[in-house]
């Protein structure tokens, strides 16, 4: 056998294809792979003997490559046949084709292999098949959509699922399912939403949908999402996030009404946004919450105290001119008064002395209206008989204010100022307004509600003659004569004298505060602290936004064009009421809106907004009265200059009872939290106010000025500006001041009393209130005891009175059945003198029994004895004429128990007190 010579190189094809796949290592090729040799034998001979050789046999095949995850084995060296696989499993995710370059090498020659040939380098394509191995994964967690009522949508929104694998087939999501049933939803192969139906608000607000997603592979989503469409009522421009009821606790400062308030315009271009904000106050007092002091009072506080006269005052024993008229009390005692076109009253002759040729004032509160034909008098000053002449008066025509001005005579008569004409809304509106008139002729100003007025016409007239007829001051109509005026004119009950009088021009309306005073109201601040309400609309406004209030803080304008800023405004808006005691109810809210766009036209209109204010029920303070309210004193005390002081431990004090919660933390209330009726605990707060009225009335029989009174320390009520009036029932003392202020003046009544003799006992009452007879005190009682003196009552006999045996002493006062005294010391002196004039007059009694037994015996000697005894011991025990201390309390006691004794005691007067 020769040796072999290895010629020839292999040969492979110059490019195969190949397809893989991921759970797989085979390759399928495309041609096969098989190298061929030349240098091979040729198989089938048949003339000789083939013997196999190294050379022509295949093997092995060499890659070419970076990272190469396959190798290629020979599966036959002599047919040159082999396969190509993976190392290790493929990905598809991370790479779907891999190219590379394959070698074939022969065997070489001989047994070492030498001169061993390689093939051409063939190019490989091998793609990697994919596997369904990922679900479908939604991009987001949830969706969320909002939609409008009763709109129909081609689309709501859209949901996006995402498959990792790599292939068309698997990474592709075919379809879309909604999960929830019975929804009025769909969605399509594309993952979009929308309605079947049209939605409504009042049906759903919200709807919650579950949605899955499928690959092409039929693979559903590892997990669903969740969608949700919010249902929005039909777009309507207005103002939303405000409450409708707006609860407000007294004393707590300024209140934010909307504080998370913004204006909805439905995306419409606004250019500017004007608001108006009123607080409905109509219907609280007089208009609004005032402090519900008596005019003159409010005169007083806001700085007009000198020369005020009140015409319509509350009824009280010192002013009971206005007691028949209807009041309307069902405000907290804000005294209103009205007239139904039939009443009318008659003010004192005296009250009011103010003269017309110097500068006065007339202020009023009025409500009037609708306009009627005929003259209303608010305020007339007439003849009382005869003329019917009109002095001045103050009345209300076809809307119009008119004040009439008859001057005096005087030297020239020539014609004068005499009417004064104002056309005013407000006097036939049917609203509460406040009027100032000053006068100071020839010209009259007029303020309503603080704002200046002037009059249209003035018409001119004579003066009036000169006349001595009196003149009769009334309210809600004139008082004349009866001169044929039967259409306006009605009788009056109290006949006059000077012919049958009647009332005419009657008011029909609510008056309230109507005052005249000596001297101008200038000063503007004054004024308005007369009308200005304790409540209103407060808020704090940036540059950007204007405002405008109306003067009694009830009404807020506010124009802007940044609705942002606006927001902002509307939610720092607030509500104030500085009352210590404010007038519970409800105060209502409107918000009226207008809305610009670029035309300068209103492109959108929003509602009016409302809501209310709920003012609550302020704790209601108890003013309680305490003090010695039983003593007594000589009746040397009473005759005195200085008299007997009243109330000299006068003690006031103002209490609220609040409920505050019960505390069950503590281990001491352990087991009571079982209890059902451990809730909560009272407690009692002192607090500090004011007061505007104390009435000391007497209590029995009246007041005689002839010989008894009550005094007040006049430089105090100067001092703290208070006033006092008086009569025979006691005395009212008047105006706003502190409790410690009053309690000052208190302590310094005084009763006098110059004829004691017949009295023995004095009753008094004492009654405080605040705000006009809001809050009323206890009634506090005291009563005072006088301890009468007189010298020994002469003897029947003429005998000589014998002197006494004790000193009489005077106190200012005694301790009578158990009752307080005022001074310590008098008490520890006054009883002690009380038991010896006892222990002496029944010592005197037992020995008087003893003598008579023995005079019966020896009644000349027995009475030469008494004497002798008698002078030695400078005193007289003469039987005929004694006199006792006896306790003014304990008279009618002693005349039951020892009325035998009595008819023995020459002198004896009842109810009347001695010294022995």
């Amino acid at each position: 056998m020769c040796n072999g010579i290895n010629k020839h190189k292999p040969w492979i094809e110059t490019t195969y294809h190949g397809i893989v796949t991921e759970n797989d290592d085979k390759v399928l090729l495309d041609p096969p792979l098989i190298a061929l040799d030349k240098d091979a034998p040729l198989r089938y001979a048949e003339s000789f003997e083939v013997t196999l050789t190294k050379e022509g046999e295949i093997c092995g095949f060499r890659i070419h490559g970076q990272n190469v995850p396959f190798e290629a084995v020979v599966l036959d060296k002599s047919t040159g046949e082999g396969v190509i696989r993976a190392k290790d499993k493929l990905d598809c995710e991370l790479q779907k084709e891999h190219t590379f370059t394959i070698q074939a090498y022969d065997c070489g020659e001989g047994p070492d292999g030498a001169n061993m040939k390689k093939s051409h380098k063939a190019t490989v394509h091998i793609q990697v098949n994919d596997i369904n191995e990922y679900s479908p994964v939604f991009k987001e967690k949830s969706y969320k959509a909002t939609v409008i009522e009763g709109k129909k949508y081609d689309s709501i929104l859209k949901v996006e699922a995402v498959d990792a694998d790599c292939s068309f087939q698997f990474s592709q999501i075919c379809n879309y399912e909604i999960v929830t049933p019975d929804v009025p939803f769909t969605i399509d192969k594309d993952g979009f939403i929308k309605n079947t139906e049209k939605l409504s608000y009042g049906k759903e607000h919200m709807y919650k949908l579950t949605v899955t997603a499928y690959d092409c592979g039929k693979n559903r989503a590892s997990e669903d999402v969740l969608v949700k469409i919010s249902v929005k009522p039909t777009c309507k421009p207005s103002w939303q996030g405000f409450n409708k009821r707006i609860e407000y606790e007294p004393g707590t400062g300024s209140l934010a009404l909307f504080p998370s308030m913004h204006l909805e315009t439905c995306d419409e271009p606004i250019t500017s946004i004007r608001a108006n904000i009123e607080l409905e106050t109509n219907h609280i007092g007089k208009g609004c919450d005032r402090d519900t002091y008596s005019e003159k009072s409010l005169h007083k506080l806001c700085g007009a105290s000198s020369g005020t006269v009140e015409l319509l005052p509350a009824p009280s024993s010192s002013a009971n001119w206005t007691v028949g008229l209807p009041t309307d009390n069902g405000h907290d005692s804000d005294q209103v008064f009205e007239f139904n076109g039939t009443q009318a009253i008659k003010v004192p002759d005296g009250m009011v002395s103010t003269s017309l040729k110097e500068p006065f004032t007339i202020s009023v509160w009025m409500r009037h209206g609708p306009g009627a034909h005929e003259k209303e008098t608010i305020l007339c000053n007439s003849d009382k008989t005869e003329m019917n002449r009109h002095h001045y008066s103050l009345y209300v025509h076809n809307c119009r204010l008119i004040l009439l001005l008859r001057q005096d005579p005087s030297e020239a008569e020539n014609y004068k100022p005499a009417e004064f004409h104002w056309k005013l809304d407000q006097a036939c509106d049917k609203e509460w307004h406040h009027y100032v008139l000053n006068v100071e002729l020839p010209t009259v100003s007029l303020f309503v509600d603080g704002t200046t007025f002037e009059p249209f016409l003035v018409t001119e007239d004579y003066p009036l003659h000169s006349s001595k007829i009196e003149t009769q001051l009334t309210i809600g109509a004139c008082w004349q004569d009866n001169s044929g005026h039967d259409n306006d004119t009605e009788s009056v009950s109290e006949p006059t004298s000077g012919g049958n009088a009647r009332m005419a021009q009657f008011f029909r309306g609510n008056l309230a505060g109507l005052m005249i005073r000596s001297g101008k109201l200038e000063n503007k601040k004054v004024i308005d602290c007369l009308y200005t309400c304790k409540e209103g609309l407060d808020v704090q406004l940036p540059e950007e936004v204007a405002s405008a209030f109306n003067p009694n803080q009830s009404s807020l304008t506010v124009e802007g064009d940044d609705i942002d800023a606006f927001d902002k405004v509307m939610q720092h808006l607030s509500y104030l009421n500085s009352r210590q005691f404010p007038t519970p109810g409800i105060r209502h809210l409107r918000i009226s809106t207008t809305v610009k766009c670029f035309n300068e036209e209103s492109c959108v209109t929003v509602p009016d907004a409302e809501g209310y204010v709920m003012v609550l029920q302020p704790e209601e303070p108890k003013i309680s009265l305490s003090g010695i309210d039983h003593f007594a004193r000589s009746a040397a005390e009473f005759e005195s200059q200085e008299g007997v002081t009243l109330f000299p431990e006068l003690r006031i004090v103002s209490t609220i009872t609040r409920e505050v919660e019960a505390d069950t933390e503590s281990e001491a209330t352990e087991g009571a939290d079982d209890d059902p009726t451990v809730q909560e605990a009272v407690v009692s707060e002192e607090i500090m106010h004011n007061l505007d009225t104390c009435e000391v009335t007497v209590v029995g029989d009246e007041l005689d000025g002839e010989h008894e009174g009550l005094e007040v320390d006049m430089s105090q009520l100067q001092q703290h500006s208070l006033e006092m009036s008086s009569s025979n029932l006691g005395l009212v003392i008047t105006g706003v001041n502190t409790m410690a202020n009053y309690e000052q003046v208190l302590h310094l009544i005084r009763y006098k009393n110059w004829h004691t003799e017949a009295l023995f006992d004095r009753k008094f009452k004492l009654v405080c209130s605040e705000l006009n007879g809001r809050y009323i005190s206890n009634d506090f009682k005291v009563e005072v005891n006088v301890i009468h003196t007189a010298n020994p009552v002469e003897h029947a006999n003429n005998a000589m009175v014998q002197p006494n045996f004790i000193n009489p002493v005077h106190h200012a006062s005694v301790d009578l059945s158990g009752h307080n005294l005022v001074n310590a010391h008098q008490a520890s002196v006054v009883p002690s003198a009380a038991t010896i004039v006892i222990v002496v007059c029944v010592s005197f009694l037992v020995f008087m029994i003893i003598l008579g037994v023995f005079r019966i015996r020896a009644a000349h000697q027995s009475t030469m004895s008494d004497q002798e005894n008698g002078k030695e011991n400078e005193m007289d025990w003469d039987d005929s004429a004694l006199t006792i201390t006896v306790n003014p309390m304990e008279v009618k006691t002693h005349r039951e128990q020892n009325s035998t004794s009595q008819q023995n005691v020459v002198g004896w007067q009842p109810r009347q007190l001695f010294t022995c």
